[in-house]
């Protein structure tokens, strides 16, 4: 009976192992050819090409600070646990980067993980942690940030009804990290009682072992300036393509790509990042056309300069992207 039935419980495993990167490359060309369906390559391409390429450069400058300024932040997460060179915090992060503009569903985010933990011998679920606190950081500073803007920018209704939205979220997430960090036995025994919720106890754990520290706070503030850098390439390509939109509107693009991304999706999130770029311009008023054409250059110079540091860091480290992805998935499966 087993020789019968084995074939066939692989075969089922193999077909939900392709049916997530199926699903999101279907997305990917959705939105690709939502994005340039009418795209009228014969106005837009002289202009792409009289850029303003000293906005460029500055904007590949500040895209490279974006992820020193994160490699901080994680190492003073950290901190109470271990104390990590920064380069090789750089290098987990640049490494993931890489991967997630090959790979399907952010595997990269795992990647850095297992490679910390490697380097560093934190345990693989701590490192877990810190990173998901990394993304609560940045929830809490985006939606704020958000929620902020609306007094400062003429915005749509629809934006501003969001924001809100968001703002109730922003305390909600800051009620629930309070209980976390400072009533973990009791968080963890809620997620104990539900079974779905029961891995979320090593986020509960390192919650509550890097909250109670400084640094915790540190990262807090770190990861405002973290999230600043990054409208600082978007302003500058828009500045380069010759738009007028201040910086404030380049925090709004900002959150909508951050938001419109977070659930993980295809390679470099191509796509994914065009639509919602092209949805965020609109909204603030650029003509479409313009806007897909900006949506191209900003994926472009975005995404270059960290593939670039990606394979420098990733020859540096002597590994090969499908292995490191095995065995980031191995650790993530035991842990």
């Amino acid at each position: 009976m087993s020789l019968t039935i084995q074939p066939e419980v692989r075969g089922g495993a193999t077909w939900r192992l392709w049916l997530g990167p199926l699903a999101v490359y279907a997305l990917s060309i959705a939105c690709l050819v939502w994005v340039y369906r009418d795209f009228d390559w014969d106005s837009q391409m002289p202009r792409i090409k009289q850029m303003h390429w000293f906005w460029i450069l500055l904007a590949f400058t500040c895209d490279i600070l974006v992820y020193i300024t994160q490699a901080w932040r994680w190492n003073l997460l950290l901190e109470p646990i271990a104390r990590i060179p920064k380069w090789r915090t750089v290098q987990a992060i640049y490494i993931g980067l890489l991967a997630n503009e090959l790979l399907p569903l952010r595997s990269g985010e795992a990647i850095r993980c297992y490679l910390q933990s490697h380097w560093s011998g934190i345990s693989f679920p701590v490192v877990i942690s810190s990173a998901l606190i990394e993304r609560l950081f940045d929830g809490v500073w985006l939606m704020l940030g958000f929620f902020a803007t609306t007094f400062f920018l003429k915005l749509p209704g629809q934006l501003k009804y969001g924001a809100g939205v968001l703002a109730l979220l922003v305390l909600a997430l800051l009620c629930l990290l309070a209980f976390a960090v400072h009533r973990k036995d009791e968080a963890r025994g809620l997620l104990v009682r539900n079974r779905w919720l029961a891995p979320l106890q090593h986020l509960i754990h390192g919650l509550h072992v890097m909250g109670l520290s400084r640094s915790f706070w540190k990262a807090a503030g770190v990861s405002l300036l973290y999230l600043a850098i990054q409208v600082l390439p978007i302003y500058a390509i828009i500045r380069g393509y010759g738009l007028t939109l201040s910086l404030g509107h380049a925090a709004i693009v900002l959150l909508v790509l951050r938001l419109g991304t977070v659930i993980p999706g295809p390679p470099g999130n191509i796509g994914l990042f065009n639509a919602f770029a092209v949805l965020a311009l609109t909204l603030l008023g650029v003509e479409r056309q313009t806007a897909v054409g900006l949506s191209g250059v900003m994926f472009f110079a975005i995404t270059v300069p960290l593939m670039m540091a990606g394979f420098v860091a990733l020859l540096l480290a002597g590994f090969n992207i499908r292995d490191l992805q095995r065995k980031a998935r191995t650790r993530f499966e035991a842990a």
